[in-house]
């Protein structure tokens, strides 16, 4: 329970890694929050460019940076953070991304109004141009929603961005850390807040994460679809069949979608092959593959 009138402190972990370009500008956003409760670790990941002595500059005594050497691997990096966090409540912000003045504000002060809840997501979107939204996190812009969130992810109804999570430093007593074995294990974190604790959804636009060329959105895609069927797979026992089959079907079309951007016609007729396999009585991964397969010739 979050009682109302107090202050808790807020850890605030950012892994970054040569983000000298970008990282002044997303620790302003966090110096910028309307709640000002808070300590900002940033950890890096072995940066070889100026991004130690950007922060260097930087005159706040909330601000602490921690060298973790070249690792790599995300979920290493933000347990670093994890077990360096004296807060109460838990943020991230990735060391190019952004966040809304009242990101913090809005979610404490919904965790105060759902004491049941334990964990907070807000909506956003990405871009390239400040203010310039490409896609948004969810369809709803404004609004809330409260409870069990878990099934909710299968039927696409969370969006698993750690930048927008603020959550209960004493929910990792049932979580455990982040998985430090999987490239991607954001999703499967909050998936596993999502199992043991109920949510607040708050759906306005408080997080904006940026695209540009050398982030790991580019480089890594074709990996997080493939964990995010490992993710599907894990959790079959918890979900319906027509649920499991669903997002199954969802995420081979999205996978085979991305090949075809990326001109990969033959792997994006399977997959679409593999989404036909789970609802056999679709015509939509049907006519992909058919436009596919034409594409081809």
């Amino acid at each position: 329970m979050l009682p109302t009138g107090v202050s808790p402190l807020v850890s605030v972990i950012m892994p970054t890694w040569n983000r000298a370009q970008f990282i002044a500008e997303s620790i302003a956003s966090v110096q910028q929050q309307t709640y000002v409760h808070w300590e900002l670790l940033i950890i890096d990941d072995g940066s070889d460019d100026d991004t130690e002595a950007i922060v260097a500059q930087l005159n706040d005594n909330r601000i602490k940076f921690y060298k973790a050497g070249r690792i790599a691997i995300g979920g290493i990096i933000k347990n670093t953070g994890l077990q360096k966090a004296t807060g109460e409540l838990i943020a991230f912000i990735d060391s190019d991304d952004l966040w809304a003045p009242f990101k913090l504000e809005r979610q404490i002060t919904m965790l105060q109004q759902y004491p049941e809840a334990d964990f907070c997501l807000t909506g956003g979107y990405n871009f390239k141009e400040h203010g310039k939204a490409i896609d948004f996190f969810y369809p709803n812009k404004t609004g809330i929603k409260y409870g069990n969130v878990f099934v909710d992810f299968f039927e696409s109804g969370v969006a698993g961005f750690t930048q927008a999570l603020l959550f209960k430093k004493n929910c990792l007593q049932k979580t455990g850390l982040f998985k430090e074995a999987k490239s991607f294990s954001d999703v499967d974190f909050i998936l596993s807040l999502a199992r043991h604790f109920n949510a607040v959804i708050i759906y306005d636009s408080l997080v904006f994460r940026r695209i540009h060329k050398v982030n790991y959105i580019h480089s890594t895609w074709e990996k997080s679809y493939e964990e995010g069927i490992m993710i599907i797979e894990e959790n079959r026992r918890a979900l319906s069949k027509a649920i499991g089959d669903a997002a199954l079907f969802r995420l081979y079309i999205n996978y085979g979608e991305k090949y075809l951007r990326y001109g990969n016609k033959k792997n994006a007729v399977l997959k679409f092959l593999l989404a036909w396999k789970q609802k056999p009585f679709s015509i939509i991964p049907l006519k992909k593959m058919v436009k596919a397969i034409l594409q081809m010739k």
